[in-house]
C-alpha cells in the first residue's frame, strides 16, 4: 500500500488536532458578572476569531495563487481550469483575487523583513488590509508597532498614517507641526486638511496656510479644512460650467469677494448646482432625441392592426414631441412645459 504524501499527512494532522475554536462565553443574563469583565471576555474571544480569520484568508490566498499559477503553466491559457476550481468551491473571482492580494501583501511584508509570522497575529483582518494598501512609510510604522506586540486595528493604522502626514507634509505650517508633535492638536484633524490643500493651486494654498499659522487651533483647522474643501469644489465646478466659460466674469475676483463676505460655501454650491443643471440639460436633450427616434421607428412599423401600440405612441407624444409636458403632481393641476430649441431650429 502506497504511503501518504506529506501534504496528505499535514491535512490529516490538521483535521485531527481537535483545536477548533471553542470559547466559554459569558452568560448574558448573569448579573453577577461586572460589565467590565463581560466586555473583556467577549473582546478576547472576538480578537481570537479576527486573528484566526486573517490567518485563514492569507493561507487561502496562497492556495488560490498556486492553483492559478498551475493553471497558467498547464492550462488552456484562458484560466478556465482556475475558474472551474473556484466555481466548485462557490468562490467568486473577485473574492479569490482579493485573497490572493492579501497573501501577496503578507508575503511581501515578510520577505522585506518588516513583519514576521507571529506579528501577523496582532492585526485585525481589516487593519492588515488597510496596512497592505498604505504607503511603504506607513507600513513600516504599523509593522514596527505590531512587532512590539501592539494590537493593531484600523484605528491604529489610521492614527499612525495621520501622524506621519502631519509630520512630513510640506502643506502644513511649522506652527501646526509643533502642536501636532506635542499632541496639543490631535493628528486626526490634520490629514483631512492636507488632503484638501493638495487639490488647490499654490496661490490659494498660501492664504489658507497663513490663516492656520496665525491661529493653529482645532477650531481654526476645522474651518480652514471646510474652506479648502469648498474652494476646491468652487474651482472644479466653475471650470465645467459653459455659461461661465463663455462669459467675461473674473472668477478669481468673484472668489475673493466670496471669501471676504464669508459666503464661499454658498458661492460654491451655486456654481456646483449650475454645473449639475448644464449636465442634466445635455442628458435631457440626448434622451429626448433618442425617445423621438424610437417613437418614429415604432410608428413606421405599426398600423391599423396594432391599435394599442398606436395608443402608446399617442400617450408618449407629450414627451417625444416638440413640446415636453410633465405633471408636477398626481392631480395634474401643475404641469411643467419645456420646448427644446437648437441652433438648427433658429
Amino acid at each position: 500500500m502506497a504511503q501518504s504524501s506529506q501534504p496528505q499527512k499535514d491535512l490529516v494532522s490538521a483535521l485531527n488536532l481537535g483545536a477548533e475554536l471553542n470559547f466559554q462565553l459569558p452568560d448574558p443574563e448573569d448579573e453577577q458578572i461586572p460589565d467590565l469583565d463581560f466586555n473583556n471576555q467577549v473582546d478576547i474571544a472576538w480578537q481570537v476569531c479576527d486573528r484566526f480569520d486573517l490567518q485563514t484568508e492569507i493561507w487561502r490566498g496562497r492556495i488560490l495563487r498556486v492553483v492559478r499559477d498551475r493553471e497558467k503553466k498547464g492550462g488552456d491559457g484562458r484560466g478556465t481550469g482556475f475558474l472551474n476550481w473556484l466555481k466548485e468551491r462557490e468562490i467568486s473571482k473577485s473574492q479569490a483575487y482579493s485573497m490572493i492580494e492579501l497573501a501577496n501583501s503578507a508575503d511581501t511584508l515578510m520577505v522585506e523583513g518588516k513583519l514576521d509570522s507571529a506579528a501577523i497575529r496582532n492585526f485585525s483582518k481589516r487593519a492588515f488590509v488597510e496596512t497592505a494598501k498604505s504607503s511603504p512609510e506607513i507600513q513600516q510604522l504599523v509593522t514596527d508597532a505590531a512587532q512590539k506586540g501592539d494590537r493593531i486595528t484600523r484605528r491604529e493604522v489610521r492614527q499612525l498614517a495621520d501622524e506621519w502626514t502631519a509630520m512630513t507634509s510640506d502643506l502644513l505650517p511649522d506652527e501646526v507641526k509643533v502642536k501636532a508633535a506635542d499632541h496639543t492638536i490631535p493628528s486626526r484633524y490634520l490629514a483631512p486638511l492636507v488632503k484638501e490643500l493638495g487639490k488647490l493651486p499654490e496661490s490659494h494654498v498660501t492664504a489658507l496656510q497663513e490663516e492656520v499659522a496665525e491661529d493653529p487651533s482645532v477650531d481654526r483647522l476645522k474651518q480652514v479644512t471646510s474652506d479648502a474643501r469648498n474652494l476646491a469644489k468652487y474651482l472644479d465646478a466653475a471650470a465645467q460650467v459653459q455659461a461661465i466659460n463663455h462669459s467675461s466674469v473674473d472668477m478669481e475676483m468673484a472668489l475673493e469677494e466670496a471669501l471676504r463676505l464669508g459666503c464661499l460655501n454658498t458661492a460654491s454650491e451655486l456654481v456646483k448646482q449650475a454645473s449639475g443643471l448644464e449636465q442634466t440639460i445635455a442628458k435631457l436633450y440626448t434622451t429626448w432625441k433618442r425617445l423621438g427616434s424610437l417613437a418614429d421607428r415604432l410608428y413606421v412599423d405599426t398600423g391599423a392592426s396594432s391599435p394599442n401600440l398606436r395608443s402608446l405612441l399617442s400617450c408618449l407624444e407629450r414627451l417625444s414631441g416638440e413640446a415636453i409636458e410633465v405633471p408636477l403632481d398626481d392631480s395634474g393641476d401643475r404641469t411643467i412645459r419645456l420646448r427644446i430649441i437648437t441652433d438648427s431650429d433658429r
